[in-house]
């Protein structure tokens, strides 16, 4: 896809999106419009991993001219690999079915990363819904970006895909993207670009609560420590 959003592009893009979505038909519209409207010279591409959604999903998709990999719905980790297997895309950015990209997204963090020499990145963001959900907000923006070796959300990671290879995609444990950014980053430069680049739905915190939320995430932990990520 070029600037205007349409599959004009001569060879292989620079970037491929790639966005695991199931029964997400109320969320992904907004999603693949944002990247529908990225304002690029960059050639990229949208591959929307389906894991077998009973509704309206797939068609949205191809609505907006994403390919359309089918995935059995295993784990949004199986989802993620199975894109990137699929991607051609030098670079490779994992979203999820309900962020919003901004329109400079793919120009500034695909410049960040060049200019810095590194693997894989991430941009701050912003979390959408109740008040509490900027506490997760802040922790991501302010916290998992300036640990040693930084935690890449799932729902806004950039990676070069010989990156994403060498150290073997997202792992079947709870918390993938964690256990993901933190082998990746144990190996390779990894880092966060200080601008807010995509807005996330706090859509968890909303109908669990804030401590639904953070057992929800801690329990996933406890099951990536156990199995020594």
């Amino acid at each position: 896809m070029g600037r205007d959003g349409r599959d004009d592009a001569v060879g292989e893009p620079d970037v491929s999106f790639v966005v695991p979505a199931r029964n997400e038909a109320a969320y992904i519209r907004g999603a693949l419009a944002s990247l529908a409207t990225l304002d690029t010279d960059y050639e990229y591409e949208v591959i929307v991993v389906d894991g077998s959604s009973t509704d309206e999903t797939p068609a949205i998709a191809r609505e907006y001219g994403a390919n359309v990999v089918r995935e059995a719905g295993s784990s949004v980790a199986a989802a993620r690999n199975l894109g990137a297997e699929r991607a051609t895309g030098e670079w490779l950015a994992f979203v999820d079915a309900d962020t919003r990209v901004r329109a400079n997204y793919l120009t500034e963090l695909l410049g960040f990363v060049e200019a810095n020499g590194l693997a894989a990145a991430s941009s701050y963001c912003r979390i959408s819904g109740p008040r509490r959900a900027k506490l997760v907000e802040v922790t991501i923006n302010h916290g998992f970006s300036r640990l040693e070796r930084p935690i890449l959300p799932g729902f806004n990671s950039f990676v070069h895909r010989e990156a994403f290879a060498e150290i073997g995609g997202f792992p079947a444990v709870g918390n993938e993207d964690t256990a993901f950014s933190r082998r990746l980053s144990a190996r390779l430069p990894t880092a966060y670009c200080p601008t807010v680049l995509v807005e996330s739905s706090g859509r968890r915190i909303a109908e669990q609560g804030l401590s639904g939320a953070l057992w929800h995430y801690l329990r996933h932990d406890i099951d990536r420590l156990r199995a020594e990520y």
